[in-house]
């Protein structure tokens, strides 16, 4: 059986977070070229938002709530993100990969904006038929909010555990987590509370890299460790072999 690997594409890397709506094909293509040279490995993967989403979720703030005054955003959010998957995964399969799209809002659902249940059975028959299943930073219905935005960072958590990931990576437009100038080869949960590690200089309405810690602290916890990295890293990390970035993991992890 290949060994299963989760990479998620941080949505500054894939996408223009200064212009609204601007995707950087040119990076997905070098990035969809990387993965199609690749054999051996069963792939999941995850892609954030960037200019594509988040700024329509703070238009309409659906992150605090969906009520008939801004339900619309849910529409607007979700097609904004979606035209982004369709780029990614049209790349894909230009270079030779077997990828299909798969949409959060249509499977997940969350409770105080937090993902409570999946149906994970498809992305199993996915990967047992060799495809790359793609899923995206969404909106999804909310039981108590009637709907909310959920970041890829909080699908990597959910996804590694359920679907019994091998390795973890999230690729970034920085060489790992910084700290007093320097990339810090690893993090804790213990450690991770210590830090002082900056959000986003642009619209996120996700948590930015304080985010993406706190996930992959509560995959250490559970006993499974991931890494972030430089998007000109993801072969490296692919290949199983030092990429120069930061591992997150708990007690006993490797």
């Amino acid at each position: 059986m290949s060994e299963r690997v989760l990479l998620k594409l941080g949505g500054s890397v894939i996408t223009d977070k200064a212009a609204d709506g601007i995707i950087l094909s040119d990076e997905i293509d070098r990035i969809a070229e990387t993965i199609a040279v690749r054999n051996g490995i069963s792939l999941v993967l995850v892609h954030g938002a960037g200019s594509c989403g988040h700024p329509e979720a703070s238009r309409y703030q659906v992150s605090s709530g969906v009520s008939a005054e801004n339900r619309e955003g849910i529409y607007i959010t979700h097609m904004a993100v979606r035209r982004l998957n369709d780029s990614i995964v049209r790349a894909l399969r230009n270079a030779g990969v077997e990828a299909v799209g798969v949409q959060p809002l249509s499977a997940f659902i969350a409770d105080k904006g937090r993902l409570i249940s999946c149906e994970f059975r498809q992305l199993e028959c996915m990967l047992a038929l060799g495809i790359v299943p793609v899923l995206h930073g969404d909106m999804v219905m909310d039981c108590t909010s009637g709907a909310c935005v959920i970041s890829g960072d909080q699908l990597v958590r959910v996804l590694a555990t359920s679907l019994g990931m091998r390795r973890i990576g999230l690729a970034t437009d920085v060489p790992g987590v910084f700290s007093d100038g320097r990339v810090l080869n690893e993090i804790t949960p213990r450690t991770a509370g210590t830090l002082v590690l900056g959000d986003s200089n642009h619209t996120d309405v996700t948590g930015g890299m304080r985010g993406k810690v706190n996930e992959l602290c509560q995959l250490a916890e559970a006993g499974i460790p991931s890494d972030i990295f430089h998007v000109s890293r993801i072969g490296d990390f692919l290949d199983g072999i030092p990429h120069g970035g930061t591992r997150v993991r708990g007690k006993g992890n490797v």
